[in-house]
C-alpha cells in the first residue's frame, strides 16, 4: 500500500510501483505521489492505476470554499467501488504546511462525521490508496511497510492542495502535465474548478 522500504529487488516488466515524493521548501511542505506501471502490465492492473488517478481528481473537484472533509471521501469512494475496487481507510490525507501531518484529517472514503469545513487558504493532501482486493492494511515486521492483508495490489495518486475562494489550486502538478488527462473527459472537473501551480520558475501563477 505504502511506505515501503527501497532493496535491491530489480523492477520487472509488469509490476507496479509508487513513488512518493516530500520536500521542504521556504519553511513549508509539500507531498506527492504516482503510480507508474512497469512496462506492459495487466488490463486490470492498468485499470486500477487509471481508476486511482480518477479519484484524485475527482477528489479535488470536491472541495471548495464552505464545503466539508466528507464530500472529498463521498466522491472517492463513489468512483473506486463503481469500478469495483476498494478504499484503503488506514491511511488518510493531511493537512501540510510549517508542519508536514496536521488537521485536518482527509480520509477517502465517506465518512459523515467529517465536517470539518474548508476556508480559503488551507493547504492539505489527498492521496487515496485504492485496491483491487480487499481494503484491509496490514503492517509488515519491519514497522514501516504496509500492505493488503491479502497482498492484493494497490495504486496511489497524491498531490498538496490550497482552497482558494473560488476553487482549488494543485500546488504539486505542472498545468501542462494535466490537461491532457483533463481533456480526455474523465473526470471532467479541471476548466472550472482547478488550477495547477506553475512549476518552470518555481512560482504559483496566481
Amino acid at each position: 500500500i505504502c511506505h515501503g522500504i527501497p532493496d535491491d529487488r530489480s523492477l520487472r516488466e509488469g509490476d507496479i510501483i509508487n513513488c512518493d515524493v516530500t520536500i521542504f521548501l521556504d519553511g513549508v511542505h509539500g507531498d506527492h505521489s504516482e503510480t507508474f506501471a512497469v512496462g506492459e502490465v495487466d488490463q486490470q492492473s492498468q485499470k486500477l492505476i487509471d481508476i486511482t488517478r480518477e479519484c484524485l481528481y475527482l477528489g479535488i473537484g470536491a472541495v471548495r470554499a464552505g464545503g466539508v472533509v466528507s464530500d472529498i471521501g463521498k466522491a472517492i469512494q463513489h468512483h473506486a467501488e463503481e469500478a469495483g475496487f476498494g478504499v484503503v481507510r488506514e491511511f488518510i490525507g493531511h493537512g501540510v504546511g510549517e508542519i508536514f501531518h496536521h488537521l485536518p484529517n482527509i480520509p477517502h472514503y465517506f465518512e459523515p462525521s467529517a465536517r470539518f469545513e474548508f476556508k480559503p487558504g488551507m493547504t492539505f493532501t489527498i492521496e487515496p490508496m485504492i485496491t483491487i482486493g480487499e481494503p484491509k492494511a496490514t503492517l509488515w515486521d519491519d514497522g514501516w511497510t504496509a500492505a493488503t492483508t491479502d497482498l492484493s495490489r494497490t495504486a496511489q495518486f497524491e498531490h498538496t492542495i490550497v482552497v482558494l475562494e473560488d476553487g482549488v489550486e494543485i500546488l504539486t502538478v505542472d498545468e501542462t502535465e494535466i490537461q491532457p488527462f483533463i481533456a480526455g473527459g474523465k473526470p471532467d472537473v479541471w476548466p472550472s474548478r482547478i488550477r495547477a501551480t506553475s512549476t518552470n520558475a518555481g512560482t504559483s501563477d496566481k
